[in-house]
Order: C-alpha cells, then structure tokens, then sequence
C-alpha cells in the first residue's frame, strides 16, 4: 500500500510504503492481515525501513491506534529495521492511525480492531486496589471468626441491682444497740444481704 503526496511542495516525491500481508490461524478459523515493514521512499530512493509490530487485525476487520510512532513514549511500534539503517535518524509518529488491507467495502473502514491494551495503567491500578481490600476483609472476617467470648458466664447479665427492703415497724426489733466507748451504735441483729449482678 503506497501513500503519496502528489505535488504537494517538497513532499511531491515522498511516498509512504505500507507492506501487508494475509494468513490464516487454525485457532481463530479466520485470516488476519499484518504490517510488517514500513518504508519511507524520497525521489524513489528508499530513505528509511521500520518493522511493524502488533499492528494485525483480523483480515475483515480493520487495525485502529491512537498514536503509530517509532518514539518510544508512544510504545514505539514502529522499529528501526537495522542499527546501521538511516531510519535512526527519522522520527515517524501517525496521529489517529487506522488501516485496512483487504475487504474493504465502498471506501470505508470496517469495525476496528484498537491497539488499547486491556491493562491500562488505570486499570492495573483498580485491580490492585480491589485486591488490597478483599486482603484486608478477609483479615477482618478471620479476625471475627476467631473471636473468644469471656469465658466467666453470669446467671443474669441484664438484671439491675437488687437489694432487700425492710419495714420501718421491723426496724426497732432488729435493732440491738452497742455500747462502745460512750458512742451509741446499732447492729442489725437479722442480716439480709442483696445480690447484685453485672
């Protein structure tokens, strides 16, 4: 697939050479189509060769990616061929890039195929939160699981205070006066004692 610029001012002899190619996958039953090479031709002399990686989509769909550049802050899908080419002296960066080698119909794109990975920073991020948390729930859960109750049980833990109450008439009979050291005091002469539970 050859791009070229007709006459526009000095890019009229620059073509862009496109190299696709078909095959078929067993796994998928279907053909996918892949760049492979991608060169850049000036005056029909070839002036820089870049591999393609993982731009492929299956043969009736089409490949889209946001940025398509050699620049490694754009994952650099497009690769110098050789150390010793002159494409280490281009940079090459497709803005809104979207192709389709084959099948296509009445001129337009078929449904695309994006190069977005699934595991986004955002995403990678999200996952490692929600597996914080599910730690920190299952601690929390095994924390409950194994908590002791106290092992003293009492008869009555809800019942308030209660203390015998006696007759004002009772009170003269159950009185025995002590003599000590000239202080009048008084013992009670049938104790009954109130239980208390907590």
């Amino acid at each position: 697939l050859s791009l070229k610029f007709g006459d526009i001012g000095n890019l009229q002899g620059l073509v862009i050479r496109l190299l696709l190619s078909t095959s078929y996958y067993q796994l998928s039953v279907q053909n996918w189509f892949s760049l492979h090479r991608l060169q850049l031709l000036y005056n029909h002399s070839v002036q820089a060769t870049f591999n393609a990686t993982g731009i492929h989509a299956p043969a009736t769909y089409s490949f889209h990616c946001e940025h398509v550049s050699s620049l490694q802050r754009y994952d650099a899908l497009l690769v110098p061929s050789s150390a010793n080419d002159l494409s280490q002296l281009w940079e090459v960066t497709f803005i809104d890039f979207q192709i389709q080698g084959f099948n296509v119909q009445e001129g337009h794109f078929a449904y695309a195929r994006d190069c977005a990975s699934f595991f986004s920073p955002a995403i990678l991020m999200g996952l490692v939160m929600s597996l914080i948390l599910l730690l920190v729930l299952a601690y929390a859960l095994h924390m409950l699981i194994h908590l002791k109750s106290l092992d003293r049980h009492y008869e009555c833990k809800a019942s308030p205070a209660y203390f015998a109450q006696m007759k004002d008439s009772d009170m003269g009979d159950e009185k025995e006066p002590l003599r000590n050291s000239g202080n009048e005091s008084y013992e009670l002469r049938n104790q009954q004692f109130g239980k208390i539970y907590i």
